[in-house]
């Protein structure tokens, strides 16, 4: 079973809102410090442009020992085919990707007919290209996709709390989309109404603690294939010392609790 953590572990300590934001390479020792040994950067601002950077990125996380993954989003072929080079520059080999980016909203046979043509490419690199459920597409337009590409290099990035805000069901979710996932974000979530009782909110919880079945996602998956990824949907805590100091303890919940 292998853990990392992700980009999104760390939203508010690289934001605009911290006083020393972290880099890049900042997480990675931090990722070590914790004992993981893999971290993926997902639609991160921060990743190098250059060839030279790339290749700076991934001594370091040699160095320390941790594998590299990277996020993008979108299936648009030239930004695909750009992702693919700079994975394949970082020694990574998993892609995590969305159907949709900004206006780019592919149908479903569009997205088919761009992902056949990038599959020789995510061959030739060795990296698998993983699509992420989220609320704005269905879980079962995915999974059909998936299907119909039948690449073995095209799978799913399972993330239930995202479907949560298409009032599809996480449990359902995770028993549709077991066999075709080839990458997990692990993050907690939990409904809170509103003050005033009017409406609820959709957030974060510490890993264990909130609506997430955690034993189910388990004893879902192949763990000895899926590599998973800590990530938060932490609200802003008031201040900047309390939301950092937060954002760092789900972070390590989240690597307790998953290893019990």
């Amino acid at each position: 079973m292998s853990l990392g953590l992700g980009s999104y572990a760390f939203f508010w300590q690289h934001s605009e809102r911290a006083s020393t934001p972290t880099t890049i390479v900042d997480e990675l020792r931090a990722t070590r410090e914790l004992g993981l040994d893999r971290f993926q950067i997902c639609d991160d601002p921060r990743l190098p442009a250059t060839a030279a950077g790339l290749a700076e990125l991934r001594s370091a996380a040699d160095e320390l020992g941790i594998a590299l993954e990277l996020g993008t989003r979108g299936v648009a072929v030239d930004h695909l085919e750009q992702q693919i080079a700079a994975a394949d520059a970082l020694g990574a080999t998993t892609l995590r990707s969305m159907l949709t980016s900004g206006d780019d909203r592919p149908s479903a046979v569009e997205a088919e007919m761009r992902l056949r043509r990038v599959a020789p490419r995510l061959a030739d690199a060795g990296v698998t290209l993983a699509l992420e459920t989220y609320e704005q597409v269905p879980t079962a337009t995915l999974i059909a996709l998936v299907e119909e590409l039948g690449d073995e290099r095209i799978g799913i990035c399972l993330d239930p709390a995202n479907t949560v805000a298409a009032l599809e069901d996480p449990a359902d979710v995770i028993r549709r989309c077991a066999r075709y996932t080839v990458n997990l974000h692990v993050k907690d979530f939990a409904f809170d109404r509103n003050p005033g009782w009017v409406g609820f909110v959709l957030a974060g919880a510490p890993l264990g603690e909130g609506l997430l079945d955690l034993e189910l996602l388990r004893a879902s998956l192949d763990l000895t294939r899926v590599h998973a990824i800590v990530e938060h949907w932490l609200p802003w805590q008031g201040d900047e010392q309390t939301t950092m100091r937060a954002e760092r303890a789900w972070t390590a919940q989240s690597a307790a609790r998953w290893a019990a």
